[in-house]
């Protein structure tokens, strides 16, 4: 990975619409996307990938008024996905996870089986009991799952530009989303850039010192 790029690129704003992510490439990206680590691994996500013209112009005429600026981003995008958060955590999504985990032999000695889960749902009730922050906790797992998967994809030459810019109730309802208990948390529109629209101004952040204390 050139991290020297990384840092002196900017997210992508216009897609060429005439250019598609290879299937190859996309079921790379998905198996990392399905492979992205979350905090004890509650895996709190459902992933919308649209890969057809009729489904991104549905999302495009879904994101609300104020944000129609971002409808071009999802049109002329290859793909684009809609990562979805649980709006609740029952019992049953907390027990799927652990028979999955034994499924797969994470942890093959029975007594850390047993002390794993019990951390977890340990962990589990602070979350909503002491601090009340369970939803929150869970979107910050696909913001964490957001993150890594913009740099794969980065590694695979495929442009990520996450949008916030949209009405989540309106999404909810043009995709069913709600019915499965989950709520739209963001967007990741993925292809490759127009380049005749490609911004080369440079990168602006803060200088090290107002942003790192060494102790």
């Amino acid at each position: 990975m050139d991290l020297d790029k990384l840092m002196n690129k900017h997210l992508t704003r216009y897609f060429d619409p005439s250019k598609t992510i290879p299937e190859e490439t996309l079921q790379q990206l998905l198996t990392f996307l399905r492979s992205a680590p979350t905090s004890t691994n509650i895996q709190p996500n459902h992933f919308y990938v649209l890969t057809t013209p009729e489904a991104k112009e549905r999302l495009a005429a879904n994101l609300g008024e104020r944000f129609q600026d971002n409808s071009g981003k999802i049109l002329n995008s290859s793909h684009t996905i809609i990562l979805t958060t649980r709006a609740d955590l029952p019992e049953s999504h907390i027990e799927e996870v652990f028979d999955k985990e034994t499924a797969d032999g994470r942890f093959p000695d029975q007594a850390k089986n047993a002390l794993w889960q019990s951390m977890t749902r340990d962990f589990l009730n602070m979350r909503i009991y002491r601090y009340k922050d369970l939803n929150h906790w869970m979107e910050k797992q696909t913001y964490l799952v957001l993150g890594l998967t913009m740099m794969a994809a980065a590694e695979l030459g495929v442009e990520a530009t996450p949008l916030e810019g949209f009405d989540p109730i309106s999404v909810d309802a043009a995709f069913k989303i709600r019915e499965t208990g989950h709520t739209t948390t963001v967007l990741l529109a993925l292809g490759y850039p127009d380049l005749a629209k490609v911004y080369n101004g440079p990168v602006s952040r803060f200088e090290a010192d107002r942003l790192f204390t060494f102790v």
